[in-house]
């Protein structure tokens, strides 16, 4: 039988927090553990689960002082002892049935690293409904489609993973863990981005099936990371993520192909020169503001891929 760990990392989002654990409480196939990690700072949350979750022997609570979600995560997957590593955010409900469909694609297909699926957005009491065939993909010249909480249809390979629900085989991570370099002291994003495709790259299958199911409320972050407000520091740490990430993950020809889209073209959440001329009319300042601080980010991101493939190399 194969032993399932559920990892989640939190921080000072107690009410979701407790929506999330009371969901793995009602799955159809139980965890084996679940590895809860918290900052030392977050008293609410360690009072919450000193006080509601003590007499569950099968949770973990891990603390930390080194703020981000890659840390927290990075002990989660050292202190867990399954054969299945669960994934999920404290803002998600998983579906009763997650674990099991889950557990059911890896006894299926041995040559599966990671399995991921849909989590359903829902704001304000209501939920996204809009459907998309195409997710988790990376096109050839390095644009990333998420889509991951729009995806429809059948189970299907795909070469990026979301963070909110995403699930590997603890063989197929090996020493992979999460990059400690991603700028940010919060959400620190394409932290998933980077380890799925760090899975890929060492030759296992990733699978995306709508049927591995969250519900994601997605909850106010609270630090540097923000959600739908443009913040200059978070915005510029996006940028540098996603650059350093590409470079480090895609092949040579790829890389280069990538950073003339990137910088030529770009996408209308980092834009490069050709975006930022359509989003200036409507945008203005906040499309100068937008493009400078993307190519600054962009050459960040080269500096810290340089810097640490050089290291590598040695």
């Amino acid at each position: 039988m194969l032993v399932i760990s559920v990892i989640i990392p939190t921080y000072k989002r107690t009410n979701d927090l407790h929506r999330c654990l009371q969901a793995i409480l009602n799955q159809s196939r139980m965890p084996d553990e679940v590895i809860v990690i918290a900052r030392d700072s977050d008293e609410a949350t360690l009072s919450l689960l000193s006080r509601e979750y003590a007499g569950h022997d099968w949770i973990t609570v891990i603390r930390t002082a080194v703020p981000g979600v890659v840390a927290a995560l990075n002990a989660g997957l050292e202190a867990a002892r399954g054969d299945l590593i669960a994934i999920t955010d404290d803002d998600t409900a998983p579906q009763c049935s997650w674990l099991r469909n889950i557990e059911e694609h890896f006894r299926n297909d041995p040559e599966l690293g990671g399995v991921g699926g849909r989590d359903w957005v829902h704001h304000h009491g209501r939920m996204e409904t809009g459907s998309k065939r195409t997710v988790g993909k990376v096109q050839w010249f390095g644009r990333v489609i998420g889509n991951h909480h729009l995806g429809i249809g059948e189970a299907r390979e795909v070469d990026v993973l979301k963070g909110a629900n995403m699930s590997y085989r603890r063989s197929a991570i090996g020493s992979i863990r999460f990059e400690t370099c991603l700028k940010g002291s919060g959400a620190q994003v394409y932290n998933d981005m980077d380890f799925s495709m760090a899975v890929k790259k060492a030759g296992w299958k990733l699978l995306y099936d709508p049927r591995v199911a969250v519900n994601h409320y997605p909850a106010p972050r609270f630090d540097e990371d923000q959600r739908n407000t443009f913040n200059t520091v978070a915005f510029f740490n996006m940028v540098h993520n996603e650059t350093y990430v590409l470079l480090r993950n895609l092949g040579t020809l790829k890389r280069i192909f990538y950073l003339i889209w990137a910088v030529a073209v770009g996408s209308t959440s980092s834009p490069g020169f050709f975006q930022w001329l359509r989003l200036l009319p409507a945008s203005g300042h906040t499309a100068n503001r937008k493009w400078l601080i993307s190519m600054r980010g962009r050459v960040e991101g080269i500096r810290t891929w340089r810097t640490l493939s050089k290291g590598e190399s040695r």
